[in-house]
């Protein structure tokens, strides 16, 4: 048999297995996996390195404007070169549908912003206005297109479709094989918080934290399970920031819903702390939810090593702090006006090799599930996230043991800071392939802007689950009726 490429003496890691094998890639797949394989056109020396599928970021936001119009610093250019440096071979970020748009339009213009990727992508559709239209024709459309994603928020009053919405939504998924996201935060409990912090004059960026309890999480988490299960449809959390929102996400999967959730790295490696900086300092820690604390940070990680979470996703929300980003509404704003944000694309994979393999927090094994098997399981990537004859040759080789401190240089973004800047890090991806194609080598891009490829995702395989069926849906218990969703 005839390779294009050997990779040979290295250690290959998959999320159920590690082994001493050498891999070969013909016509940008994996074909081989054996103790020794002998030829290739070109053969990369591991050096007993780990040998892993290349991550798969599954939550960014990339060329995208906020529903304040604000657009981030990252275009799918910078976007992805800093996934390709952060151990990445695909990325999935966000296609944002604003109100009076149709969803024809939006993939329209993010199909034009895409072309510039060096990474193979696909998007997650934003949904603010379920029209009937929408409903009924765009989003199946969508769906034939191979986008099998779609996110709503239960919080902004722009962004935010009602519960109401969220069902609508969530049928149309279900029908169509397709994950429904949700960024839940109760809206009013959040908007209350911010009219009394206003009210007292308590408008500096630490307040942010406040603004947004940890029980308007917790609630609308529960309400949106809730909803996902009367209809028994799929439904992913994203960005899960506190311990009883992890809890409740825990015992729902326990119970055998369909459901499924994220955590993001500044949420296990930064606090609410660093929001109270001197001067506007803290709003570069300004996201939603917002930064906990030390004891959360601990439950998180626990629920991290316990399987509650699918994958631990960058959530990278590109704002600059200067005038174009951050401070776009002015220079000394209250919280609220502030850009909602932080980038992190890079700094992924390396802060969960570091601080949660080899604190021993989770396995190689564990690493190689959050960081991509999982992620091409649940959003339907099926030729990628693993290491296998058949599978696309996205394959990413680490040094366990070079260690460095995280810069802004390091992240290859359009960025003027890093949240992550100074933290010690051990390992670091060497070699980073997309389709057999090395795009990153030794701290060189040799990955071309456009080369990328959009991924045509599959349907969300729910067998895993047994799913939940309402009382009141069960025609042997709501005497006969038959409602459908």
């Amino acid at each position: 048999m005839e390779f294009d490429t050997v990779i040979h003496d290295g250690t290959v890691v998959t999320a159920n297995e590690i082994c001493k094998a050498d891999v070969g890639i013909r016509d940008g797949r994996i074909v081989a996996l054996a103790e020794q394989i002998s030829g290739g056109a070109n053969r990369i020396d591991a050096g007993s390195r780990l040998v892993v599928p290349g991550g798969i970021e599954a939550h960014a936001h990339i060329a995208q404007e906020s529903s304040a119009g604000i657009m981030g610093a990252d275009d799918y250019f910078s976007g992805s070169v800093s996934a390709a440096f952060g151990g990445n071979s695909t990325f999935i970020p966000f296609a944002a549908q604003h109100r009076g748009q149709s969803i024809d339009d939006v993939l329209a213009t993010y199909d034009a912003r895409a072309a510039r990727s060096v990474l193979d992508y696909s998007y997650h559709l934003i949904v603010t206005d379920p029209t009937p239209e929408v409903l009924s024709d765009q989003l199946p459309r969508a769906f034939r297109r191979g986008i099998t994603s779609f996110k709503v928020f239960m919080t902004y009053d722009l962004m935010n479709i009602g519960d109401g919405g969220m069902l609508d939504i969530m049928t149309v998924a279900k029908r169509h094989g397709a994950m429904t996201m949700v960024h839940a935060e109760n809206n009013d409990m959040v908007k209350w918080m911010n009219a009394r912090l206003a009210a007292a004059g308590l408008t500096a960026p630490k307040y942010h934290a406040v603004s947004r309890p940890e029980l308007a999480e917790e609630e609308a988490i529960n309400r949106a399970i809730s909803l996902s299960k009367l209809i028994d449809a799929p439904l992913f959390i994203v960005h899960v920031s506190t311990a009883g929102g992890a809890a409740i996400v825990q015992r729902e999967k326990l119970s055998g819903a369909r459901i499924y959730a994220e955590t993001c790295p500044q949420y296990l490696a930064l606090t609410r702390d660093d929001l109270d900086k001197p001067g506007m300092e803290g709003a570069k820690f300004v996201c939603s939810p917002p930064l906990r604390d030390i004891q959360t940070q601990e439950a998180l990680w626990h629920h991290v090593s316990m399987g509650t979470f699918e994958t631990v996703s960058s959530d990278h929300a590109p704002y600059r702090y200067d005038e174009t980003g951050k401070f776009m509404n002015g220079p000394d704003i209250p919280y609220p006006k502030i850009a909602n944000g932080m980038p992190g694309i890079a700094a992924r994979l390396p802060y969960l090799f570091s601080e949660g393999v080899l604190k021993g927090r989770i396995t190689l094994q564990q690493f190689v599930a959050l960081s991509a098997t999982n992620a091409a399981r649940t959003f339907g990537v099926t030729r990628k996230g693993s290491i296998a004859p058949g599978l696309d040759a996205d394959i990413a080789i680490w040094n366990p043991e070079l260690s460095r401190r995280m810069t802004l240089a390091d992240q290859h973004d359009n960025m003027d800071y890093t949240p992550f800047e100074g933290i010690e890090m051990i390992g670091v991806p060497e070699i980073v392939m997309n389709r057999g194609n090395i795009i990153v080598k030794n701290g060189a891009l040799r990955a071309k802007e456009g080369q990328g490829h959009f991924v045509h995702r599959s349907p969300v395989d729910m067998s895993a689950r047994s799913g939940h069926l309402a009382k009141e849906l069960d025609p042997e218990l709501n005497f006969g009726a038959e409602i459908r969703p």
